[in-house]
């Protein structure tokens, strides 16, 4: 089981990722609604596994992701994309992103990402 921090402006796809995680067996430890919020949320948390939508208002996904892997290099962050962003796709990996999912949720590759990173921990 991890514990989990969602970050996503979406409440509707907070609540979708949160119920698939917990069926899974997983905690959602807290919920943030943009990237500064995460940011500190993660520094107060440390959670075992952020999951981070790359398109939000105030800080972005991607300069979340930078912050959270200043402040911790091993920080494992699975990004979460919607189609058609390959190049913040390539900005996510280039700052070191762990997996991604995409938008909207397959059960079956949101379960695989979390538990690749699971295992690995």
């Amino acid at each position: 089981m991890a514990k989990i921090l969602v970050v996503d402006d979406s409440r509707t796809s907070r609540k979708i990722l949160k119920g698939l995680l917990e069926e899974n067996g997983h905690e959602v430890i807290a919920e943030a609604v943009n990237g500064d919020d995460g940011y500190l949320k993660y520094k107060e948390l440390h959670p075992d596994i952020v999951t981070m939508d790359i398109t939000m208002p105030v800080t972005d996904g991607i300069q979340a992701l930078q912050l959270i892997k200043h402040e911790n290099e091993k920080a494992r962050v699975i990004m979460i994309t919607a189609a058609g962003q390959k190049e913040k796709m390539i900005q996510a990996v280039k700052y070191g992103a762990d997996e991604f999912i995409t938008k909207p949720f397959d059960k079956e590759e949101v379960v695989k990402a979390i538990n690749k990173i699971v295992e690995s921990l």
